[in-house]
């Protein structure tokens, strides 16, 4: 990823925090085909300590935990909210012209070597922590223990566990560091009035550059 010094994110805790707020995440790997990229939701455990690890399953069809290359680290994309960016909203626009649309954008890249567990009692407590997660705050939530113990065996045996152990964590934040005070507050002016909530996120960063 391309990452200037003025985008970089290096504080773990706002990266953590990404990937626990956006857990889908795109799991790329190295393949003797090539790369190959799947989406998966991620449990994040922040031991051990600064980096954490990664932990979610795929379908025991999908040949990805048997196929990708032990010997190459692999990549998981987390992606937080994002907004194109007018120049139109840029007073500098006004004073020389020179200025050209872009879009900013929250990412969280995480490498490390994936490890493939069966173990069915680490998978059972796998999904049950992510349903519980998901479910939570709803009015009727849904849990493992609501369907028939056969029918889960049944499924915990068509997944497979990975596992991936943090080796390095990189971190975007793309909030209009790179431009002036004043089109930093232009900027804040133009995002908060879509009215979608990716652009209220990515006005609260700028407001947040801008006051820093």
């Amino acid at each position: 990823m391309y990452l200037p010094n003025h985008f970089a994110e290096p504080r773990i805790d706002l990266l953590h925090r990404l990937i626990s707020e956006q857990p889908l995440g795109a799991l790329v790997v190295s393949t003797a085909d090539g790369l190959e990229a799947n989406h998966l939701p991620f449990e994040l455990d922040a031991e051990p300590a600064p980096l954490g690890t990664l932990r979610g399953h795929v379908a025991r069809a999908n040949p990805v935990w048997h196929q990708f290359s032990r010997g190459i680290e692999a990549l998981v994309i987390f992606q937080g909210p994002q907004a194109y960016i007018s120049p139109s909203w840029y007073p500098s626009k006004r004073i020389s012209g020179e200025v050209v649309p872009t879009y900013n954008y929250l990412a969280v890249h995480g490498y490390g070597r994936l490890a493939i567990i069966h173990d069915r009692a680490w998978l059972g407590s796998l999904v049950t922590r992510l349903t519980e997660r998901f479910e939570s705050g709803r009015r009727e939530p849904w849990r493992v223990s609501d369907a028939p113990g056969p029918f889960i065996e049944k499924q915990l045996a068509a997944i497979v566990g990975i596992e991936i152990q943090l080796t390095k964590l990189l971190g975007k934040w793309k909030v209009s560091q790179n431009r002036p005070s004043p089109d930093r507050a232009g900027v804040v002016a133009g995002l908060s009035d879509q009215n979608d909530a990716d652009s209220s996120a990515i006005a609260s960063w700028v407001k947040r550059k801008l006051e820093s």
